[in-house]
């Protein structure tokens, strides 16, 4: 039965546009771009139900935010100095040079219901076994001041970038590249550096890159490298993702880490399901182990 909304009691029959075979045949393997029904007069999209995010107390904790010139290199962890509150920012994002990130937004039942129907509607056009293989779900939204750049980075997610107000160019990578993307970036990622992935601008040329419009979204496979743009205008995005069950990926980059730490060249994954099963054995055997020696919480 087809998923339908009834946000703001007006219903959408189909979020994504249902011929697009990308869907099935580039499905976390390349980025491909869609259309989507999202504009900036959905009810769920307006600058004033988006504040409501920022103050509601369940959403407000899932907010980031910053400031300033960002260059595409640059890691999130040297940011400019934040100089007005969240709320300040937001409401003068116009000018501000901001990056507003609201993460979690499914909190709101409203959003909720609009995640379920674009992951019920991706497994559907993919073929995937979705519900199966991810062990959590997330939708992001996006508010960015004119001309902003969101700097290089990798993703956990498995993600679905829609854009609703504005434009905006990414260029995405392939994470196969081992130019662009070497296994020994993967392993740091996967262990202990969300900033791990380092721009190389010299391959700048073999990127992706789509231009972004409302109504048009792109998809960004897990670990595919890829960084913004912003256009003259303030940018609404939404960004539906789900993350995998960690012995997919997280296991094995990590053994693969440790091994390296010991001057061991590690079997990439895929390269060998016997070497990736016991690598993932080893990981989960030693977190457990962890859990097991971590003291016991006092009897209430």
């Amino acid at each position: 039965m087809q998923a339908v909304s009834t946000i703001d009691a007006r219903p959408v029959a189909s979020i994504f546009e249902a011929d697009n075979p990308g869907f099935r045949e580039n499905f976390d393997e390349k980025p491909f771009e869609f259309s989507h029904c999202f504009t900036a007069d959905h009810p769920l999209f307006q600058i004033s139900r988006l504040r409501r995010l920022i103050e509601n107390p369940v959403t407000r904790p899932g907010v980031y935010f910053d400031a300033g010139d960002i260059r595409i290199e640059q890691r999130w962890d040297s940011v400019p100095e934040r100089k007005q509150t969240l709320e300040e920012t937001f409401d003068r994002v116009d000018n501000a040079g901001a990056w507003i990130l609201m993460k979690r937004v499914q909190k709101d039942p409203d959003y909720n219901d609009l995640l379920v129907q674009c992951l019920d509607e991706v497994q559907r056009m993919s073929g995937r076994q979705i519900d199966q293989d991810k062990k959590s779900q997330e939708a992001i939204i996006f508010l960015t001041s004119p001309h902003r750049v969101t700097s290089y980075h990798i993703d956990r997610e498995c993600n679905f970038l829609m854009q609703v107000r504005g434009d905006k160019e990414i260029s995405v990578f392939d994470r196969n590249d081992r130019d662009v993307l070497p296994e020994s970036e993967l392993e740091i990622f996967w262990s202990k550096d969300n900033n791990a992935g380092v721009y190389k601008p010299q391959y700048q040329d073999r990127a992706h890159v789509f231009v972004m419009r409302p109504g048009t979204g792109v998809h960004i496979p897990v670990n595919s490298p890829h960084w913004l743009k912003n256009g003259n205008n303030v940018s609404i995005s939404l960004s539906i993702s789900y993350q995998y069950k960690d012995w997919r990926r997280k296991y094995v980059f990590q053994a693969n880490y440790y091994l390296r730490k010991m001057g061991i060249s590690p079997t990439p994954p895929g390269k060998s399901a016997l070497l990736d099963n016991a690598k993932r054995l080893v990981v989960q055997v030693g977190l457990n182990s962890k859990k097991l020696l971590q003291p016991a919480k006092p009897a209430n």
